[in-house]
């Protein structure tokens, strides 16, 4: 259990075809090498297929998937290594939105791997490590939508345009450092006198170790500084003024904690595990008017047990709390709760069903609901390993 450092318009679906292009190439190439060819070739490079397919009764304020059958987060991806000093990954993505098949080019990266002193340095369109999920694809989560936190404040899964510089401390506990700087076109869409390279920063510090064999725990701190928040006079303004993959609630300053507890008996997570996680967010410097003192925040609170190596149950809770330029609701509030069952037959194949239900619904125009979704997730050939 040692710890490992860790929508769109006609253009995007050219990018996508682009990448296709790329992948079906690199494919081609890499079965008319020799068996001698070097290592750090493109006989290096895997490539996978991820499908997610769902059904939702209805629809959960702030939800990624629509009422009815939907196509979840599936992409297809191919990673590996360029020469001897880098390696890349494309990934293309696939999924409804409201009623709509829709392509986006998630992930277009390339990192080094030879730096000194424990430096990374990555460069391109890739997911933020800030908070404890948004680095993985949502596949790839314990639940079929993500925190509300998520679904707010970041979009759900925020990856962007831009640099990132990390370091790894030579210690034996995990310490990790890290720099961001993106665009942030994909975090708010439009914005008044928005910069034209620089749209936000993201500061990460992330640690963890084992306790002994069987606990083990990561911390994480992430802090986000939004140059491209948009001066809107009012909630329709700002839907207007951001893509449905950017954040609902956006400001100046995002701070971000995440803490996870993992407990395995001798070490055996794949036998046994139960994990406890913890993720809470402010947001501040709203553009709402000249009262800086309002701001959003949102709370997750979630444990899931693996009792058997192909089922898990799961229960989470959230709470979330936004500030209006609404004078009949000035504060928005939703409380969720969510209860998983899932069936893994494979490590490639997941079966989930999941009860949600949100209550104390103020300020949006849903009422509060309950909802069962079902997901079923398969994986084909290779795949990346999932973080901490």
């Amino acid at each position: 259990m040692r710890h490992a450092p860790p929508t769109l318009t006609s253009d995007c679906s050219l990018k996508v075809a682009i990448a296709c292009t790329l992948l079906f190439s690199a494919a081609v190439q890499a079965q008319m090498k020799p068996t001698a060819t070097p290592a750090h070739t493109v006989n290096d490079w895997q490539f996978g297929v991820v499908l997610d397919a769902g059904a939702t009764s209805r629809a959960l304020e702030l939800g990624a998937r629509g009422q009815g059958l939907q196509l979840g987060h599936s992409d297809l991806s191919a990673a590996g290594s360029v020469g001897n000093f880098f390696k890349a990954k494309l990934t293309g993505v696939a999924e409804t939105h409201e009623g709509k098949l829709e392509t986006s080019l998630e992930e277009a990266w390339l990192e080094t791997t030879s730096l000194p002193m424990g430096l990374q340095l990555r460069a391109g369109r890739f997911a933020s490590q800030v908070g404890y999920l948004n680095a993985q694809h949502p596949h790839a989560d314990d639940f079929v939508e993500r925190p509300l936190l998520y679904r707010a404040l970041l979009g759900g899964h925020w990856s962007d345009d831009g640099l990132r510089l990390n370091w790894t401390a030579p210690t034996s506990q995990y310490l990790m450092f890290g720099v961001e700087a993106f665009r942030g076109k994909r975090l708010v869409a439009e914005a008044s006198n928005a910069p034209g390279t620089l749209g936000a920063v993201a500061l990460v510090a992330k640690m963890g170790d084992d306790f002994n064999r069987a606990n083990s725990w990561q911390l994480g701190l992430s802090h986000i500084r939004n140059r491209r928040q948009a001066a809107v006079e009012d909630h329709d303004n700002e839907e207007e003024h951001n893509e449905h993959n950017g954040a609902e609630f956006s400001g100046r300053n995002t701070s971000m904690l995440d803490a996870t507890w993992k407990w395995s008996p001798d070490g055996n997570n794949r036998a046994e595990q139960l994990k406890l996680g913890f993720e809470t967010a402010r947001t501040t410097s709203l553009n709402l008017g000249p009262d800086y003192g309002n701001r959003h925040q949102s709370h997750t609170l979630s444990a899931v047990w693996r009792f058997n190596p192909s089922w898990e149950v799961g229960a989470r809770t959230d709470w979330l709390k936004v500030s209006l330029p609404d004078e009949d609701h000035p504060t928005g509030k939703i409380r969720e709760h969510a209860l998983m069952v899932a069936y893994k037959p494979s490590h490639m194949q997941t079966v989930r069903l999941q009860y949600t239900t949100q209550r104390d619904v103020t300020g949006f125009e849903a009422p509060a609901k309950n909802a069962v979704q079902l997901q079923y997730v398969m994986a084909f050939g290779a795949h990346g390993a999932h973080p901490f």
